[in-house]
């Protein structure tokens, strides 16, 4: 239990973390007037405002007046912060601040602090019209790789398992013959020139394939493994073969049946090796997934989706696991009506980097006066915490693999797995 309640909190986390980098990076300056401030665990507070100091002392080099208050007033608000800190944070953190563009002539001074899910490698202060978030994305990336290919004597693909993303890269088609031969040739030197071309074909693939993996960031560090899928016994003859690379060769994971050999037997394969990648993220949402697509299914299935009917089974406590898209950018809103009193909740879309001040909340349909904004939640955090009540599961499921865009594009990004029937 204790297991799955760190995966749930990690999965929120790892959500609300890409959400702020979508925030920061639609922001906008003037000119060089926003400030990146990497700061890594072990760097001291003092050094780090010791430089902002100095910064501070620079801007009077600056030409423009305006770039050169706003460059101070940015600095300013970062020393101000940075006042609460002895030290850094465990992992370090990552400050973003200055003027930002709001549209028309409205700028605003913004300032964000970022406790990264992983240790800060680096330290770094930078002006800039734009936020440098690379350092972060880098965070967000997969850390356990896995190499598919599929093959058989006509074709071969190649490719990646990321977390929940396969992620294709490129094929070959070969010239091996057919299993009739021409006319006047016999079949003994037939043969022979057939296993000739199969062989070619196999080094080929071994060697394209290799270079891809091998290719890879961190190859020693993050790949864990190579899955070989095709019709027997062409993945036993090239698996035997050793036509991969020896780094490659010694990470095979093992030889599953599929049908396809293209592209589209990336994801045929993934699906045959469900017992070798038993834990990995993708099959865990696979599974979750599949059951609510069973479900659904039955006259009398145990599942529910779009956000009405979900949030009916909440309140009743009826939602076993609840199923939420990654994907999924929209706020709950509660709006009142000053004049009259009329009082309204609703679910709308929030575009990155859009501000609650920024969204219209339009009129009163009692009385036409403007609808005041009382409370703004973002949707995903609104129904957790609605689940965590009742105990129910939550699973945030990527939208990178077919099931989980399914429940994006068909489902609206929200469903749920129940414990009983109901009416909803």
């Amino acid at each position: 239990m204790q297991e799955e309640t760190v995966e749930k909190d990690e999965a929120r986390r790892r959500y609300e973390f890409k959400k702020a980098l979508e925030r920061l990076e639609a922001e906008q300056g003037a000119g060089t007037e926003l400030i990146t401030l990497y700061i890594p665990p072990d760097k001291q507070i003092y050094d780090v405002t010791a430089q902002l100091r100095d910064e501070f002392g620079q801007c009077s080099n600056i030409k423009s007046k305006q770039t050169r208050s706003n460059v101070q007033a940015a600095i300013s608000s970062i020393l101000s912060r940075l006042k609460y800190y002895k030290r850094p944070p465990e992992r370090g953190m990552a400050v973003f601040c200055g003027t930002v563009h709001r549209g028309g002539d409205k700028y605003d001074l913004t300032c964000e602090i970022v406790e990264p899910p992983e240790p800060v490698g680096l330290y770094m202060y930078r002006c800039s019209s734009t936020f440098e978030l690379e350092p972060l994305r880098a965070m967000l990336e997969e850390k356990s790789v896995y190499g598919l290919l599929v093959l058989d004597r006509r074709e071969a693909y190649w490719g990646f398992l990321r977390g929940a993303r396969i992620e294709p890269v490129a094929g070959a088609t070969s010239t091996v013959p057919g299993k009739q031969r021409k006319g006047g040739q016999s079949s003994v030197r037939f043969a022979r020139l057939r296993e000739i071309a199969i062989n070619e074909f196999y080094v080929k693939v071994g060697e394209r394939a290799s270079a891809a993996f091998l290719a890879e960031k961190d190859f020693f560090e993050r790949f864990e493994g190579v899955l070989i899928g095709g019709p027997s016994p062409t993945k036993e003859e090239f698996e035997a073969g050793n036509y991969l690379h020896h780094e490659v060769q010694k990470r095979v994971i093992g030889l599953f049946d599929v049908a396809y050999t293209n592209e589209s037997g990336l994801a045929e394969l993934v699906d045959a090796a469900q017992d070798a990648l038993r834990g990995v993220e993708v099959m865990k949402e696979k599974e979750v997934m599949t059951r609510f697509l069973k479900e659904l299914v039955k006259d009398d299935g145990l599942a529910a989706y779009g956000e009405e009917s979900v949030r009916r089974n909440l309140e009743i406590g009826a939602v076993d696991t609840l199923l939420l898209s990654a994907g999924l950018r929209e706020v709950r809103q509660r709006l009142r009506c000053e004049a009259c009193g009329y009082a309204d909740e609703r679910t709308v879309k929030a575009r990155p980097g859009e501000r609650t001040a920024d969204r219209e909340t339009g009129a009163c349909p009692s009385c036409s006066a403007p609808l005041a904004l009382e409370e703004e939640s973002d949707i995903i955090d609104e129904l957790t915490a609605f689940a965590d009540q009742s105990s129910a599961g939550v699973e945030i499921i990527s939208d990178d693999f077919e099931e989980g865009s399914i429940l994006m594009t068909a489902f609206g990004g929200i469903a749920a797995l129940l414990r009983y029937r109901t009416g909803y």
